[in-house]
């Protein structure tokens, strides 16, 4: 995990990870990795439209941003 977390920092690639809070709550965001250190990343969170640090430990899943299909 921690290996893609650095790789979009390299290449400013955007992410969509799922996390746990330390109060127990589950969200789904966009981010852009700016930093990744031993335990813990910076980002740029669209959701909350600022930089946020998150805990390593605490994603419960993350990937490339999947463009979603519409049509009929």
């Amino acid at each position: 995990m921690r290996s893609l977390l650095l790789k979009a920092a390299a290449s400013g690639g955007i992410l969509e990870m799922i996390y746990l809070d330390c109060k127990g709550n589950i969200s789904q965001r966009r981010i852009k990795v700016l930093s990744v250190n031993e335990e813990s990343f910076r980002t740029y969170c669209y959701v909350r439209k600022q930089q946020r640090t998150f805990k390593i430990s605490n994603i419960l899943s993350v990937g490339p941003v999947r463009s979603m299909r519409r049509g009929a």
